[in-house]
């Protein structure tokens, strides 16, 4: 029996391998700065918003601050941010307006189509660094028709540590080899291997825009190497729409 075919359940990134978290968000920092006449630099913006992500999370990880969700942690590095652009007095129905950009992030055209495939013969869920609220929002908010959304909330522990992927693998009962982590991030796929995960790498070239290059199969030895969602179906012999 194959590796693959003992997979009961496939748990995906969001951030990148979902959801075009930089497009989405440009868009929306570009919109709400035409309506209220605030001209910056949008893309630096976003960019410098994500690049505290992992800062803020790595508090959490090395144990200097209890779990906090990311939400939270999202609102604080927006907070350091407007001060740094020198954008002053905005109200709170705006910051929360701000704070929301990650719950409406747009998903790949390849996604939907993909998961739907794959819900047919697997269970389908998150194994995200976002909260519950926030991936449950987006999910509304783009389509993503998840049976159940886990992760780092779930298991209180973001990703990379181990216990993301095994908390996720213990709320849908199931032994480790029986899920599968999709993501187009090798680091991921890398810690979730370890703890016992199949592994599906998804490309998303797009994903960092032109500044930085997104991650590639080259040299990786993971269960499926591909393209699309639609290629993960393909691999898992999941049946045309």
């Amino acid at each position: 029996m194959a590796a693959k075919d003992q997979v009961k359940a496939l748990v995906f990134d969001v951030f990148g391998t979902v959801v075009d978290w930089r497009g989405s968000s440009i868009r929306e920092l570009t919109s709400f700065g035409n309506a209220r006449g605030i001209k910056r630099d949008w893309d630096q913006f976003a960019d410098d918003w994500r690049g505290l992500y992992q800062p803020g999370m790595e508090e959490v990880r090395s144990g200097r601050r209890p779990y906090t969700i990311l939400d939270v942690l999202h609102r604080e590095s927006l907070e350091t941010l407007l001060d740094k652009y020198e954008i002053k007095g905005l109200p709170e129905q705006d910051i929360q307006h701000l704070v929301t950009i990650w719950h409406r992030l747009a998903p790949w055209p390849d996604v939907v189509e993909g998961l739907t495939r794959l819900k047919r013969r697997y269970i389908i869920g998150t194994c995200s660094n976002a909260n519950i609220g926030l991936a449950v929002r987006m999910a509304k908010h783009s389509g993503l028709p998840w049976d159940t959304i886990v992760g780092a909330e779930v298991a209180r522990a973001y990703k990379p540590t181990a216990q993301a992927y095994l908390g996720t693998a213990a709320a849908l009962n199931l032994e480790p080899h029986e899920g599968m982590l999709v993501a187009a991030h090798n680091s991921d796929l890398a810690a979730a291997a370890k703890t016992g995960f199949r592994t599906a790498f998804v490309a998303r070239p797009n994903e960092y825009g032109p500044k930085k290059k997104a991650d590639t199969a080259e040299n990786t030895n993971w269960d499926i190497a591909t393209d699309s969602f639609n290629g993960v179906a393909d691999a898992m012999g999941c049946a045309l729409l």
